[in-house]
C-alpha cells in the first residue's frame, strides 16, 4: 500500500509520516532576520501556547534539535545546581532524564515502576512527604517505550499542594493527549516538532511558567541549551539568539494550520483513537498480544509481544513490511521481546486497515500461523 508520493507510511512515535502540504512548505529558502520569518516564527509559539490553553502565565521557548534537546535545554535551565529533583520512571525516557542530570552534576531520586505500571501518586507523595530537600518531580506523560500514559493530572494535584514544580516531558502526548495549564499545573512542558503536532523533526519546545524562568537566570550549565537567554533573545528581539530550522519552523506553521482544520487537540485525539482501535482489533485478530491492559495504552504507540512461533524472524517481518508500505519500530523493553507500531503522524483509518493487512501477508510468507506470544 504506498502512499501518494511512494514513501512507506511511518507507524513509529516520529519522524512521522507528513501530510503534503506540510512538506510543500520547506520548498521555500527564509531569511532567518527578515520581517515574514520572524513573524511566522512568533505566530507559531503563540499557536502551541494556545493548545494548552497556556498564554497567560507561561511562554514557549523553542531550541534548535530533537525531543531531548528540549529536555535537556528544559532541565538544565531550570533545575538549580543545588536543587534536588524526583524522576519518575517507568521507561527509557525516565532513564534519559535521570541521565541528563547525572551528566550536569544534578542531585535526584527516582521513583521506579515497570514498564506496564504507571507511579501511584501516593508513592509521590510519600516521597515528597519523607524528603524535604526535594524541589522538581520530573515525569514523562506517555513512556513511548511501551506506549503507556502516565497520571499526570494526579500528580500534578499532589506537587501544586506541596509547593513543589513539575516538569512533564510530553513528546508523545502534546497536542492530542489533553494537557491544560489552567486545570494541571506544571512548571514546564517540553515536546518537539516532530510527534501529535505531526511537523519534521528539528526543532523542540518547551512551555514554561513564566515566574520560573525568569527565576532560573543563571542555573544553565551550556550557553546553546540556556532557555533563559533565549528567550530573553526573543522578547528584545523576536529572532532566535543562533540560526534557526527554518524549514522545520515553515513546516510546523503548515502543520499546525492542518491542527487547527481538524478540530484541533480534540480532532486529533479522535483520529488517533481510531487509528489505535483498528490497529489493536487487527492485531488481536491475528493473535498478537499488546504489553499493556486497554486501561493504560494511549492511543500513541502500541508495543506488541513477540510471536512464539519458531518461524518469526522479526528482522525478516520487518522487511517484508517495509516492502509492503509500511515502517514500525523495534521494541524498547527491557524485558519482553517486542516490537512497536504507531498510530500517530498523517495516517487515517485506510492505512491502518492497510497495515493489519500487509502484517497478515508477511507472517504468510514467513509460515507463521499466529501472532500469539
Amino acid at each position: 500500500m504506498p502512499s501518494p508520493t511512494g514513501d512507506p507510511f511511518l507507524l513509529t512515535p516520529g519522524p512521522l509520516t507528513t501530510a503534503p502540504e506540510t512538506k510543500q512548505a520547506m520548498l521555500h529558502d527564509w531569511g532567518s532576520r527578515d520581517s515574514g520569518f520572524i513573524e511566522t516564527n512568533g505566530a507559531m509559539l503563540r499557536r502551541i501556547l494556545a493548545i494548552a490553553n497556556a498564554a497567560d502565565d507561561h511562554v514557549c521557548v523553542p531550541v534548535q534539535g530533537s525531543g531531548t534537546f528540549a529536555v535537556e535545554a528544559t532541565l538544565g535551565t531550570l533545575v538549580p545546581r543545588t536543587g534536588k529533583s524526583l524522576i519518575l520512571i517507568n521507561g527509557a525516557y525516565g532513564h534519559r532524564m535521570a541521565k541528563i542530570l547525572r551528566y550536569m552534576d544534578r542531585a535526584f531520586v527516582t521513583l521506579e515502576t515497570p514498564e506496564d505500571t504507571p507511579p501511584d501518586p501516593q508513592d509521590v507523595a510519600r516521597i515528597l512527604t519523607s524528603d524535604g530537600d526535594i524541589f522538581h518531580v520530573i515525569m514523562v506523560h506517555c513512556e513511548t517505550t511501551s506506549g503507556i500514559l502516565n497520571p499526570v493530572a494526579e500528580i500534578a494535584a499532589i506537587c501544586a499542594e506541596r509547593g513543589n514544580p513539575l516538569i512533564v516531558d510530553a513528546m508523545s502526548a502534546f497536542g492530542a493527549i489533553e494537557l491544560d495549564a489552567a486545570e494541571i499545573r506544571f512548571d514546564a512542558v517540553m515536546a518537539s516538532s516532530n510527534k501529535c503536532l505531526e511537523g519534521v523533526p528539528g526543532m523542540g519546545f518547551a512551555i514554561i511558567r513564566k515566574s520560573a524562568l525568569i527565576a532560573s537566570q543563571g542555573n544553565a550549565h551550556s550557553l546553546s541549551l540556556d532557555l533563559y537567554d533565549q528567550w530573553q533573545t526573543m522578547e528584545a528581539t523576536k529572532q532566535w539568539r543562533f540560526t534557526p530550522p527554518t524549514h522545520v519552523i515553515a513546516a510546523l506553521d503548515a502543520a499546525l494550520t492542518l491542527f487547527d482544520a481538524e478540530g484541533g487537540r480534540e480532532g486529533r485525539l479522535m483520529r488517533y483513537r481510531e487509528n489505535c482501535a483498528i490497529l489493536i482489533e487487527g492485531m488481536r485478530g491475528l493473535g498478537f498480544k499488546t504489553f499493556l491492559a486497554d486501561a493504560l495504552q494511549a492511543p500513541i504507540i502500541v508495543t506488541f509481544h513477540m510471536p512464539g512461533d519458531k518461524a518469526f524472524n522479526f528482522k525478516a517481518f520487518y522487511y517484508g513490511l517495509k516492502e509492503r508500505g509500511f515502517i514500525i519500530y523495534p521494541g524498547k523493553l527491557t524485558k519482553e521481546p517486542s516490537f512497536r507500531m504507531g498510530c500517530i503522524g498523517a495516517l487515517g483509518s485506510d492505512e491502518m486497515r492497510g497495515a493489519v493487512a500487509a502484517v497478515k501477508e508477511v507472517l504468510a510468507d514467513l509460515g507463521v500461523a499466529s501472532g500469539t506470544p
